[in-house]
């Protein structure tokens, strides 16, 4: 497989560190990003700091860090080839104590951060007549949980779903594959100490690790024939529930 160059959004922690780690391992150059410089410091150290690793500091709301994501991207490696939006955040309140301020939290990280870098990054792909957009989802969009309130987070996920289906419509002749993996509970410092807990809302009964998520999302990658697909990596979540 030729080697690629990779944009991790929210590479600081979790789910985003591993990916950045897996397109490493590969053999392919990554530039990681997050909005808290010191964090992506440590994690470019953590990393290996090598010639193949570079970093970007910003607010993916802006569209100005997708700009600086791929004018580094270039920079350093001559290519944009795969951008995976995987900043997010993940917060519950009850729905009728959400207000203007909180949804916009959600809605400018979650779903602005994914259009935006998405519209920086698109027009270098299609120079390239190639790339692909991998979002980062949930299947909770289509199994809401009774007791669980996240209709900010709900929202602005759900519009995730929406876009990749739009853009790979929009792009699909440009030879542009857009795509959204959605995870179930993974192990990340985002859920604490006890993310064990959420074992029971899987089929596995057991959450998921960061790694399972990194194949996933480099598999998608590295097909050429796969576009507009939401897929789940959630040890059931979707598929149905234990009674118990």
């Amino acid at each position: 497989m030729k080697k690629q160059t990779v944009i991790v959004t929210g590479a600081s922690s979790g789910i985003g560190k591993e990916i950045a780690r897996h397109f490493l391992n590969e053999g392919d150059n990554v530039v990681i990003n997050s909005s808290t410089l010191e964090k992506l410091e440590q994690t470019y150290q953590e990393l290996g700091g090598g010639s193949n690793l570079a970093m970007v500091a910003g607010n993916v709301k802006d569209k100005s860090t997708g700009e600086k994501l791929l004018a580094t991207a270039i920079e350093k490696f001559g290519t944009a080839d795969v951008l995976i939006n995987n900043a997010g955040i993940f917060e519950t309140k009850p729905f009728l104590e959400v207000d203007e301020a909180y949804l916009d939290r959600f809605l400018d990280t979650n779903l602005k951060g994914t259009y935006f870098t998405t519209q920086a990054i698109i027009p270098q792909m299609l120079k390239q007549h190639d790339g692909v957009v991998i979002n980062i989802g949930t299947p909770l969009v289509n199994h809401a949980l009774g007791g669980v309130p996240i209709t900010a987070q709900m929202a602005s996920k759900g519009a995730i779903h929406a876009l990749t289906i739009q853009l790979a419509a929009e792009f699909g002749k440009d030879n542009i594959r857009v795509n959204t993996v959605a995870p179930g509970t993974i192990r990340t410092p985002m859920h604490g100490d006890s993310v064990d807990d959420s074992a029971g809302l899987h089929l596995l009964n057991r959450v998921g690790e960061v790694e399972e998520i990194a194949k996933m999302v480099y598999t998608v990658a590295k097909s050429n024939f796969i576009t507009g697909a939401i897929i789940n990596v959630d040890g059931g979540i979707a598929a149905g529930h234990h009674l118990n």
